[in-house]
């Protein structure tokens, strides 16, 4: 083992069926990896993974510097419509966007468990930046008192704010007046230029900050528990690490971060920077693509939870294929899943013991278990396991062609607890990769994260001009990494895209900046 020195970093991982930890030290050698099922209240299992990583390296919690965690807390919240914040919608868009209101899209059960009410306000500006009407503050004052028993957040989205953001911040204040210290989530923070997704990820990121607070509060409980005094970091979805302050603003930007840790891993592991990436975890598969070591971002509409977004998120094909897929056979046919046994798979699955046929005891009865469980509990059942296993490579093999946007064929990196999954070859890819500490790679994603922060607007060019536009969206840029804990001095530009809008009366373009650096330390 490496000598033991200061300056270590704990990344932690919760999946669904596992929550995994791992210590590295400064030069980004692992020192200590353990993995623990995942709880059903999945904070008991953070808590136990951190004790049980520490104790594998002597005098750890005195040394660790940074704690990174990968969760699915929010997403859980939303999928379960369960812990969510009761919020107040306010749209700025009358009277030209009446005919459909907000959040009307939404599953029936989610917007009961999220809306205390949303109305639609005089307001709005052309992607100019021009108003298309005054902004109705007294129209906007009206709802926040009708509201004022209800609501636990507020949600405000503008027709394009994302050029012009003024009316946004001037409501955030209406609402300090009105309601005094509720949670304001402002919509051109979050999302890009589409009104309708824009605001559903608004709203979902309002409803969201309760349980980012006892995601943050049980991160810095269970580290000074440990003696830990070090900085905290929460995963979000474009590979990177946010502050717990940023956190708790910005929410929302925590789902999907675990299959991004584990593409981020999977790239530290290999070091290859452009890659397919396919990530088995013990309730689902995601597949996605490293471009220059980051997973690529998906350039469409996102949904989540039944409802569609368009704030940032990795470009995935999800299977509901794991390690816990139940596995069954009904005239002839096998099924796999949806169901899995989840965090229960070291009690159920027949290899632990149990009696329920699982995608592990496939792998196991394939030879390609290393070691986990006992073989000898598939017998019985090795014709349908194998024959599960099989349909499992047909149906990887058409998930890669999709998330492919190209002919060309790329290495494949198998990761995650339920790699064994992956066959040792796939049509469509060059060469199948499974490094060491592939099990752990998502937790290893989060301990070697930097920061970023990313801007994405419209810009008139008309009245700023293209060189002081471009060097005002670095700067936002800049300052978004520095809010979410990156080091000022050492942070760079390391994406620009500039798309320029035609059938405008002056020059007008949209301008995505993305910045990034190490971790601040002091």
């Amino acid at each position: 083992m490496p000598e033991l020195m200061g300056g270590l970093r704990v990344g932690i991982d919760v999946g669904g069926t596992n929550t995994d930890a791992v210590i590295m030290d400064p030069q980004d050698r692992l020192l200590a990896k353990v993995k623990h099922p995942t709880t059903p209240d999945v904070t008991t299992g953070i808590l136990s993974a951190l004790q049980r990583v520490l104790g594998e390296v002597d005098g750890a919690a005195e040394r660790v510097t940074h704690v990174m965690l990968g969760t699915t807390h929010a997403t859980n919240a939303i999928l379960e419509r369960r812990n969510l914040n009761r919020v107040a919608a306010v749209r700025l868009g009358g009277p030209a966007t009446q005919a459909i209101p907000p959040l009307s899209s939404w599953p029936p059960d989610l917007r009961m468990a999220v809306s205390c009410g949303e109305t639609i306000v005089d307001g709005g500006v052309e992607m100019t930046g021009e108003p298309i009407v005054a902004l109705d503050e007294d129209a906007v004052c009206r709802f926040l008192e009708s509201v004022r028993e209800q609501a636990e957040g507020v949600a405000v989205s503008g027709v394009f704010s994302p050029v012009l953001s003024d009316q946004e911040f001037r409501v955030e204040q209406l609402v300090r007046q009105v309601l005094g210290d509720v949670p304001v989530s402002l919509s051109h923070e979050i999302g890009s230029l589409g009104l309708l997704e824009r605001e559903n990820a608004c709203v979902l990121n309002a409803a969201l900050v309760a349980v980012a607070g006892r995601v943050t509060d049980g991160l810095s409980n269970a580290m000074r528990a440990h003696g830990i005094a070090a900085e905290a970091y929460i995963a979000q979805n474009d590979g990177t690490l946010m502050s717990l302050d940023y956190v708790r603003r910005y929410p929302i930007l925590t789902i999907g971060s675990g299959p991004t840790n584990s593409m981020r891993g999977a790239s530290y592991l290999t070091g290859s920077t452009d890659a397919l990436v396919v990530d088995v975890g013990g309730t689902s598969t995601d597949i996605g693509i490293l471009s220059s070591g980051f997973p690529r971002e998906s350039s469409t509409a996102v949904e989540i939870g039944g409802v569609r977004t368009n704030f940032r998120m990795p470009d995935l094909v999800s299977l509901a294929l794991g390690g816990g897929t139940i596995l069954r056979e009904s005239g002839g046919v096998v099924e796999l899943g949806p169901g899995s046994v989840g965090f229960r798979l070291t009690s159920e699955a027949l290899v632990f013991g149990g009696s329920v046929p699982t995608l592990t005891d496939a792998i196991v009865a394939s030879g390609r278990g290393g070691g986990i469980g006992d073989a000898t509990r598939t017998t019985a059942h090795t014709d349908l396991l194998l024959r599960c296993l099989a349909a499992c490579a047909v149906r990887i093999e058409e998930a890669v062609d999709r998330v492919k946007t190209s002919g060309r064929e790329l290495p494949l990196i198998a990761v995650g607890g339920g790699s064994g999954l992956i066959p040792e070859t796939l049509a469509g890819v060059a060469g199948v990769h499974r490094p060491e500490n592939y099990d752990v790679a998502n937790a290893i994603g989060a301990a070697i994260a930097s920061v970023s922060g990313e801007v994405d607007r419209v810009f008139s060019y008309g009245k700023d001009g293209r060189d002081d536009a471009l060097a005002e969206a670095v700067r936002l840029a800049r300052d978004e990494a520095i809010r979410a804990g990156a080091d000022p001095a050492h942070v760079e530009v390391v994406e620009i895209d500039e798309v320029p809008l035609a059938y405008l009366t002056e020059p007008v373009a949209r301008v995505r900046v993305k910045a990034a650096g190490p971790l601040k330390t002091h």
